[in-house]
């Protein structure tokens, strides 16, 4: 059973809100120029969280980054994917030297890329990846839990120091991502003892399995929910912790902390697909309040991201049927971003017609 004291620093971490007062003027900036109130809708009142998570009048957008973790998983072992993890390896060098999917529309999205390798089951160095290993992948969770406490702690901690190194480094806003075969099953498995359901239902096809493989997959989650037992946990951060440690990846872990690091940094988290929403529900439950630093990309393919939005009271911005991994749905939307946020900077105010302005009455 996990000693209570090991989550220690991060019960003892307190995250600010966004400025409601920022916010509020945000949304006033937007009612002066020249359209319908909320004209734009769900995209105005993300241009005014954003301003009220960095605290500026200005939101600042345009020098951002796409953090993807890559680790293998010993679930691969249960034949729970259609691909063996070398795909992991060889994804992973992709990002190193600039030709992977994610690398592609960073490019189009002007987005740094920073790959980081925080688990792959290899120890070659890969140029153009940042080394944080923990350990070289995880366990086989029907077996055993996939990480010890430590390594999930420390995968933590990296995800944290990585977004303070970005922000430090003037970093506006940060896009999350993985890569790692096995992972739609880690994520699957971590969120549906997380929202306390039970069997497998909510594992997808992943990268594309067949029906008998997927019904593998389900069967697997399902049995290793059942062999645990999380709900004899009655303290909700102590049974995420354990959730996470046991069915998680490292990859999985290192979003956590990078999530953490930015509600502490006070950096918009651009949330991608199923894996790093799943992430996201851990730290906020870890550590409360996380999820007003979160925006979410897209719905997803995957059943159980839309679940995972739900749990955080959030809506995605886009609706694309993508199931790509990599954070690249995140990095789809920041040319959408861009849009709205040249249109706040620089559309035509009412000043300058000679049209009355539309007023806003409370509802």
């Amino acid at each position: 059973m996990l000693d209570h004291t090991i989550l220690k620093e991060l019960n003892e971490i307190k995250i600010d809100k966004p400025d409601s007062a920022i916010y509020s003027h945000i949304k006033s900036c937007w009612d002066g120029i020249s359209k319908p109130i909320d004209g734009l809708g769900d995209f105005e009142e993300l241009i005014c969280r954003i301003g009220a998570i960095q605290r500026n009048k200005d939101p600042q957008t345009f020098k951002r980054a796409a953090i993807i973790f890559c680790a293998d998983n010993g679930i691969v072992e249960e034949g729970v994917s259609q691909s063996g993890k070398d795909i992991t390896l060889s994804v992973a060098k992709a990002l190193g030297s600039g030709i992977s999917s994610a690398c592609s529309l960073g490019r189009y999205a002007r987005t740094d890329i920073v790959p980081v390798d925080i688990g792959i089951d290899s120890d070659e160095e890969i140029p153009g990846v940042r080394d944080m290993k923990v350990s070289r992948g995880t366990c086989n969770f029907t077996k055993e839990p996939a990480m010890t406490y430590e390594q999930a702690l420390s995968a933590i901690e990296k995800g944290r120091n990585l977004v303070k190194e970005l922000s430090d480094s003037g970093y506006g806003i940060i896009a999350t991502g993985e890569m790692g075969i096995g992972n739609t099953t880690t994520s699957a498995a971590v969120l549906t003892a997380l929202l306390g359901f039970t069997g497998g239902n909510l594992a997808g096809r992943g990268a594309g399995l067949s029906d008998s493989g997927l019904d593998r997959k389900r069967q697997v989650i399902g049995q290793a929910i059942a062999r645990y037992s999380f709900d004899r946990i009655t303290d909700e951060r102590v049974r995420a912790f354990e959730i996470l440690s046991t069915l998680g990846g490292l990859d999985i872990a290192g979003l956590t902390g990078a999530f953490i690091g930015g509600a502490q940094c006070h950096i918009p988290m651009v949330t991608d697909g199923v894996i790093s929403n799943t992430a996201a529900l851990v730290a906020d439950i870890l550590v409360p309040g996380v999820r007003d630093y979160l925006i979410p990309s897209h719905r997803g393919r995957e059943a159980g991201n839309s679940l995972a939005l739900e749990k955080l009271g959030l809506m995605p911005y886009i609706n694309g049927n993508m199931a790509l991994g990599e954070g690249t749905g995140a990095l789809m939307l920041f040319p959408l971003l861009d849009m709205v946020m040249d249109y706040y900077l620089n559309g035509a105010k009412f000043a300058d017609y000679s049209i009355d302005e539309y007023k806003r009455f409370d509802t």
